[in-house]
């Protein structure tokens, strides 16, 4: 999270919208949001619905996997990270940043 904070200003330069989501509470990501410093949009998945529609739901750890979507104007998976990878964004704010993406 804290990593696309510090590159919020590229995405949204890019018309980028930036939402973060996680199993946790409204409340919970409230709290998360101001002991980080994001300023974008937690939104919070509580029950695990959308979690589980994704695929990321990892049932023996009762949570989700840390994922990175980059999802197009049409609602089409563009890029994704996944685990490790999904800590440093670059690949989606590379792909943000394509010509093509600005479209």
């Amino acid at each position: 999270m804290k990593n696309f904070q510090q590159n919020l200003q590229k995405l949204e330069a890019t018309d980028t919208q930036v939402l973060g989501v996680s199993m946790d509470s409204p409340f919970a990501n409230k709290a998360f949001a101001d002991q980080i410093g994001v300023t974008f949009p937690l939104l919070s998945d509580w029950g695990g619905e959308t979690t589980h529609k994704y695929g990321v739901y990892v049932d023996e750890y009762k949570a989700a996997r840390r994922v990175n979507f980059l999802i197009g104007k049409d609602g089409k998976i563009l890029e994704e990270q996944v685990d490790k990878e999904a800590i440093d964004p670059s690949k989606i704010v590379e792909a943000c940043e394509r010509p093509k993406m600005k479209n």
